[in-house]
């Protein structure tokens, strides 16, 4: 059976990494986290200071002119795909709240897009891929045999990222935690840059109540459905 690129859309926090993620071990595909890759560039920024924290400013040209110079990758560890910056294994820096605070400004540069865009695109030419993120199914693979758009309340994923920070020992505030997600909400569905939405074709999952192992069943069986056609 020939294999298919499968890409998993959704809002912040909504669980799809970790649905994409566990999919593509299940069916032994290769696991892109686009997410990662932008948190990567918003690493690079901080530390750089082309982006501020402390007043959320951001140099989009200091920017745009350095992306040249970053390279972003993946590799295996012991407890799951670790992301590298120029080499350097960033995956716990990548998801601390200073990131999240500015990833969506960077996020939403027409040169940070169009330069990541092609990046996934390089990475899923051989196919068999599960890549998560927000334009994948629009814009990155428009022409994916499975597209899922997930979704959930802010409020409940406010609460999976709030626990999701306290678990790595990250201080955070679950009102600080539900301002970012909301903040962000709002930047990825009105940028002008391809915003959030859902494709067309994708098949909805609203998975506010549905524990990790009915995720997993639900993919499961969708990939199958559309594969058992081919």
């Amino acid at each position: 059976m020939d294999k298919i690129i499968i890409a998993v859309d959704g809002f912040s926090s909504s669980g799809k990494s970790t649905m994409a993620r566990r999919l593509a071990s299940a069916i032994g595909y290769r696991y892109i986290d686009s997410g990662a890759m932008y948190r990567a560039v918003t690493l690079y920024a901080i530390r750089e200071n082309i982006a501020s924290v402390a007043d959320g400013t951001l140099d989009s040209a200091r920017l745009e002119a350095a992306l040249p110079t970053i390279n972003i990758d993946f590799a295996p560890g012991p407890d799951g795909q670790r992301t590298l910056l120029n080499g350097e294994d960033v995956e716990e820096e990548i998801r601390s709240m200073a990131v999240s605070s500015m990833v969506s400004p960077v996020a939403a540069l027409p040169a940070v897009r169009h330069a990541l865009t092609e990046m996934q695109r390089r990475m899923g030419s051989t196919r068999g891929i599960v890549m998560d993120g927000r334009d994948i199914g629009t814009t990155v693979f428009p022409d994916a045999e499975m597209k899922v758009f997930v979704n959930a309340s802010a409020e409940t994923r406010a609460r999976r990222r709030f626990l999701e920070l306290a678990a790595k020992k990250q201080p955070a505030s679950y009102e600080d935690v539900l301002a970012n997600v909301v903040h962000r909400d709002t930047i990825d569905t009105t940028r002008a840059e391809s915003p959030l939405r859902q494709a067309p074709d994708a098949v909805v999952l609203d998975n506010g109540d549905m524990t990790i192992e009915e995720q997993d069943a639900w993919m499961l069986d969708l990939f199958n459905r559309i594969t058992s056609h081919r």
